[in-house]
């Protein structure tokens, strides 16, 4: 088993895919190469397969063990997509594709699921089979669900799976995760508000659509403060309004309005989605206009199975130590498509310390090199553990 001194040697070249893939970042599931930069190296590796376009652009590849008495085989997943993002951190390795950047750290998570591929392929100290699985559009294109539609379960007959995300302001070297709801869904909706256009100084010849939509905004709140438990976390937000048309003397005919609701429980997410179209169509009726409601299921909650979640707090204290691994960390209500894998096999998704930094998704955030050591040594003590040689 490689320890962390022993990756040492590993780092320096790890650290350089990080920066080559930050360097040239690509949206959604236009990752045509990164996702070849992944399977080169993989092949490069000696990997005992490799397989592109598996979600249109997902790469995934199969490392065996020294035995494969155990019969097991676990998933290891990192994502690929970066943010069309102007990026602001004078990095010497920072974007060189105007408008685009890694401001979540994926670029982190592929090359250190890299770095373990090429550790694991090295050694091959353990009785099992691992499928690496590098996923394209995490970012609201659902690459997850696009694997798992794509068979990538079945195709590799994976048991398990799991995930691991970078966390800012966590320190470097520390772990968070939990059982059962982790992630909340990311649901969204456009609100299409239709009144009656007109003169500024004769509001009384118009339905002024802009006041109908200020109180669709404030009575969007009351599912929160009235609609459901004070203990079931609910967060609804209306992100953007635009009106046709803008000039002072002109109320407009017609306003847009966009927004995202967040949840755990299944029940508060149907409440909340039935209760967004109603009060968005009743508050418009009541002052003589009308409202469309384009409502979209988004990513599932990720909600994290308690037996794999135990196993990988296992894990990162192995790396970490015990006081370095919060078992029981508060809920987030961003979303996460590994959550369409953990509607599919057993697993457990996990936050992994960058240190002080900007947050996930700012012109200014960074993956911390100093963190690479941490994530491929969890990798590798997983698997280890998962199926080690001797079968204990």
């Amino acid at each position: 088993m490689r320890t962390l001194d022993s990756l040492d040697n590993l780092l320096p070249e790890i650290t350089a895919w990080r920066h080559d893939i930050h360097e040239n970042p690509e949206l959604g599931y236009e990752v045509q190469r990164t996702a070849g930069f992944v399977a080169e190296k993989l092949r490069d590796f000696g990997l005992d397969e490799v397989v592109e376009g598996i979600g249109r652009t997902g790469v995934a590849g199969v490392i065996h063990g020294r035995k494969k008495e155990s019969g097991k085989v676990v998933g290891l997943r990192a994502d690929m997509d970066a943010l069309p993002i102007i990026e602001a951190t004078g990095a010497e390795w920072a974007s060189k594709s105007p408008g685009m950047m890694h401001a979540c750290g994926h670029d982190g998570h592929t090359a250190m699921l890299l770095g373990a591929a090429r550790a694991l392929a090295d050694s091959r100290d353990f009785d099992g089979t691992v499928v690496v699985i590098f996923q394209p559009a995490e970012e609201g294109g659902g690459g997850g669900l696009a694997m798992v539609e794509d068979k990538l379960m079945e195709r590799f007959g994976i048991q398990e799976v799991y995930g691991l995300h970078n966390m800012p302001n966590l320190p470097v070297g520390e772990f968070a995760i939990r059982p059962g709801p982790f992630m909340a869904c990311a649901d969204e909706f456009d609100i299409t508000i239709q009144g009656l256009g007109g003169h500024a100084a004769m509001p009384h010849t118009c339905v002024d659509a802009v006041v109908i939509a200020s109180h669709v905004v404030l009575a969007l709140q009351s599912i929160v403060s009235r609609g459901v438990k004070p203990t079931d976390p609910l967060v609804i937000s209306v992100t953007t309004l635009e009106v046709e048309g803008a000039a002072y003397n002109v109320i407009p005919q017609t306003v847009h309005m966009r927004g995202t609701v967040r949840a755990f429980d299944k029940s508060v997410r149907e409440e909340s989605k039935r209760r967004v179209i109603q009060i968005s169509e009743q508050t418009a009726a009541v002052f003589g206009g009308s409202a469309v409601v384009d409502y979209r299921d988004g990513y599932p909650p990720t909600v994290n199975h308690a037996e794999q979640t135990d196993f990988a707090v296992d894990v990162a204290r192995s790396v970490a130590g015990d006081d370095k691994v919060d078992p029981d960390r508060t809920p987030l209500m961003g979303a996460e498509d590994f959550s369409y894998m953990l509607l599919e096999r057993p697993g457990a998704f996990i936050f992994m310390g960058n240190g002080e930094s900007a947050n996930l998704h700012h012109p200014e955030y960074d993956f911390n090199d100093d963190a690479i050591r941490y994530g491929c040594q969890y990798w590798i003590n997983l698997v280890n553990r998962f199926m080690p040689l001797d079968g204990r």
